[in-house]
């Protein structure tokens, strides 16, 4: 790595560890293999590898066809803009939300009713409204806090009260 960086190497092979903390201003070519592998989070961030000096910079996705409409959309994504934050919107509505309170990272909404796409501004007053809950009852002891036990068991998560000050 230090002789890539300092101009000795020309060229580096890597996996994708060098998506994390490298930082090669006159690094200006990469070339991503089997790109439909990877998510769009990804590619971008294996892409901000290159580009950091003033040459001009060119980031190649290989990738082999034919492509499902998820991988052509990441490819498409990731092509068509820059913006940080779009990739990441694009990319909650390709894998979905996962679990809040779980493991699934990526998939079909964890929510019944509720869309964070959608209705991130109610989400947003569900947790501080819960936060001030949990700040004041943190056993659920309470008749508010009985209710919210019910809650959480009618809608079979309530197995989330032991993550509950987990933060």
């Amino acid at each position: 790595m230090l002789a890539f960086k300092s101009g000795e190497t020309r060229l580096l092979v890597a996996t994708t560890v060098v998506e994390v903390g490298v930082d090669v201003p006159d690094a200006t070519i990469m070339v991503i293999e089997h790109a439909e592998r990877f998510g769009l989070a990804q590619l971008h961030q294996l892409r901000g590898r290159v580009g950091r000096g003033d040459e001009a910079s060119s980031c190649i996705l290989l990738y082999k066809g034919p492509l499902g409409e998820t991988a052509k959309a990441r490819l498409s994504i990731l092509r068509d803009s820059e913006d940080g934050f779009l990739i990441a919107e694009e990319d909650l509505k390709l894998r979905g939300e996962g679990e809040l309170l779980g493991t699934r990272q990526s998939g079909t909404p964890g929510f019944r009713i509720a869309s964070l796409e959608a209705h991130a501004d109610l989400l947003e007053i569900a947790r501080k409204d819960a936060s001030y809950l949990l700040d004041r009852d943190p056993d659920l002891m309470t008749p508010r806090g009985e209710a919210v036990r019910t809650l959480l068991y009618l809608h079979r998560r309530d197995e989330a009260i032991r993550f509950l000050r987990a933060g």
